[in-house]
């Protein structure tokens, strides 16, 4: 009788079961081509699309899953900034902090900000509606001082506009 420690069966499905059919349908389609083990980016994505976030779990299974060492998963999913690795709320607020932005009191707009909603930059609030995150730029300088909520651009803001446009999201 031989003896056999390989639970790669075990592991496999434990990670399928993690993700789910629909995430695990996109890994083996990819997988099924040659080279899918290089569309990680994607199947990140996708894995984000789905659950809002990148959970370790998430990061864990798809590496099995991928046959991709963790540390290389993990490593692009920390590496660039579109990816989240911890639950975010239902509307991202970003603000501009360009320079045309900064100028024309983004500071002040971001201050008011983070004063209604009680939290700081990367930061969600406590009820789960708000991240409030930074923006280099966002191409809107005519309307500085802007904020996006989502997809909805907030231009000429100032502090005391905050608490309407907030309202408008709860």
């Amino acid at each position: 009788m031989t003896a056999t420690m390989d639970n790669r069966t075990e592991v496999f499905s434990e990670a399928r079961e993690v993700l789910g059919e629909k995430i695990c349908g996109l890994i083996d389609e990819l997988l099924a081509k040659p080279r899918g083990e290089t569309q990680l980016i994607k199947v990140l994505h996708f894995v984000q699309e789905e659950r809002g976030y990148l959970s370790p779990e998430d990061l864990e299974a798809v590496a099995q899953l991928m046959q991709i060492p963790a540390a290389r998963v993990s490593g692009v999913a920390s590496f660039y900034h579109f990816f989240r690795l911890k639950p975010c709320g239902k509307h991202i607020i970003n603000v501009c902090l360009g320079t045309a932005c900064y100028v024309k009191g983004a500071d002040r707009v971001a201050n008011r900000l983070m004063e209604e909603l009680n939290i700081d930059w990367g930061e969600t609030s406590a009820d789960g509606l708000f991240t409030l995150e930074v923006a280099r730029c966002i191409g809107t300088c005519g309307l500085a001082p802007v904020v996006m909520v989502g997809d909805n651009v907030h231009g000429n803001l100032t502090p005391d506009a905050v608490p309407a446009m907030l309202k408008e999201y709860m």
